[in-house]
């Protein structure tokens, strides 16, 4: 028998993962896909496991949350990222609480599995997140990027882990970091008013690498730490290249257009003199 609880997957472009994630729900009656604007399989595949899709695409991850509880019928609700699995302990002690807690939110700690290695510093061993959730309670997702959940009345923590199977490769990584870094550069744009310049980007850099690797002890995890808590800080760094970009005036964009006149007048000044040229 089916649990009464509906899960909500938000997938663009995940064609190599959704698969795996749709088999690990089969216990649950419902299954939402909210679809942001994927071009790749990932609907095509959803499609053979009785998943209702929704094309919904937006930058905003509490809009796409938000989107996804206007077809919610159930009591209960949870929500799954296309990397991260369901083991057959885990979803028996979410069937049980559902069934038996008067709690009104379930948090899970999640195993975080990077570069083929199940994480024990750098930070990653803390991940916890709140996932399902009571409907009659809950309120909204705030936040852009980083979301948060608003709800009612006391969250429970569960004892299994949910397993995440993120940073599988360095090329897949900046592939998503192109995305985030960018939402994140233009938030914090709007929100700082010191300029950033060539000392900011090495101790932002420099200091998320140490917070990283050392303060939250990511040597713990060998190479793969080093190489994790490297990648945190080029993404730190990315993120305030990008702020330094939004904050020229004129802007990077506007510089190459007038570069462009600038080739175009003299291309319209020296037109007669060249013409004559090619003639002789």
């Amino acid at each position: 028998m089916k649990i009464s609880l509906t899960t909500i997957i938000i997938a663009k472009d995940e064609e190599l993962m959704i698969e795996n994630c749709l088999k690990c729900l089969q216990w649950c009656k419902k299954i939402i896909l909210i679809n942001n604007g994927s071009s790749d399989k990932t609907t095509k595949i959803a499609e053979n496991y009785n998943v209702q899709i929704i094309n919904y695409a937006d930058q905003s991850f509490s809009n796409l949350r938000n989107e996804a509880l206007k077809y919610v019928k159930t009591e209960w609700f949870m929500y799954v990222d296309p990397d991260e699995r369901i083991t057959p302990t885990l979803a028996k002690e979410i069937a049980v609480q559902i069934e038996t807690s008067d709690a009104n939110a379930l948090t899970m700690h999640r195993e975080n599995m990077n570069y083929g290695k199940i994480f024990i510093g750098g930070g990653w061993e803390q991940d916890y997140v709140t996932r399902a959730f009571r409907k009659k309670s809950f309120k909204e997702w705030t936040g852009d990027i980083h979301e948060s959940a608003g709800y009612n009345g006391k969250d429970q923590l569960l004892k299994s882990s949910l397993i995440h199977l993120t940073h599988r490769n360095t090329h897949d990584g900046m592939k998503k970091t192109t995305n985030w870094t960018k939402q994140e550069a233009e938030l914090l744009a709007k929100a700082i008013k010191k300029k950033v310049n060539s000392f900011t980007l090495i101790r932002k850099g420099g200091m998320e690498m140490l917070r990283r690797y050392i303060f939250k002890k990511g040597y713990r995890d060998g190479i793969e730490g080093f190489i994790e808590s490297l990648f945190q800080a080029i993404n730190k760094v990315l993120i305030y290249m990008q702020v330094w970009e939004l904050q020229q005036k004129p802007s990077l964009t506007q510089k190459y257009q007038r570069r462009e006149l600038e080739i175009n007048e003299l291309w319209k000044k020296n037109e007669n003199e060249i013409s004559l040229k090619l003639r002789k």
